[in-house]
C-alpha cells in the first residue's frame, strides 16, 4: 500500500505538469488556467448532483428493506471522482469525470466490488457487528 501511495505522490504530479505544458503549448497559458478552473467548477457541480442522486437511491433502498450496496459503491466512486476533479490537472480531471459520469461509473464500480470481494476473502477487510 505504501509503495502505491509513494508512486502516486511522485508520478501523478509529473504527469500533470506534462499535461499542463502540453495544453498550454496548444491553447496558451491563460486559457489553460481558465480551463482548469472550468473543469473544477463543472466537476464540483456534477459531483453534487450525482452524489445527491446516489444518496437518494441508498435511502430508497434502505426504506424498502434492501441493502444499498450498489448505491454506496456509486457514492464512493462519486466521492473519489469529486476529489480528483477538485485537484488541478487534466489527467485527474479525465479520470474524475469518468468516475462521476453515470455511463462510465459501472466499470469502476465493478472493479471496486471485485477488489472488495478479493480482500474480504483474503481477510484483509473485516466487518465487526455490535
Amino acid at each position: 500500500m505504501f509503495k502505491w501511495l509513494l508512486a502516486a505522490i511522485i508520478f501523478v504530479p509529473a504527469i500533470e505538469v506534462f499535461g499542463f505544458q502540453f495544453v498550454a503549448n496548444h491553447v496558451g497559458g491563460m486559457n489553460t488556467f481558465l480551463l482548469t478552473l472550468l473543469t473544477s467548477a463543472v466537476g464540483v457541480a456534477m459531483m453534487r448532483f450525482e452524489g445527491r442522486k446516489a444518496m437518494e437511491d441508498a435511502k430508497r433502498n434502505m426504506n424498502a428493506g434492501m441493502v444499498p450496496g450498489l448505491s454506496m459503491a456509486d457514492g464512493l466512486c462519486i466521492f473519489i471522482g469529486g476529489i480528483l476533479l477538485i485537484l488541478p490537472g487534466f489527467v485527474t480531471d479525465i479520470i474524475g469525470f469518468t468516475l462521476v459520469f453515470p455511463l462510465t461509473r459501472p466499470l469502476y464500480r465493478f472493479l471496486l466490488l471485485k477488489w472488495m470481494r478479493k480482500n474480504m476473502k483474503n481477510g484483509k477487510i473485516t466487518f465487526f457487528r455490535r
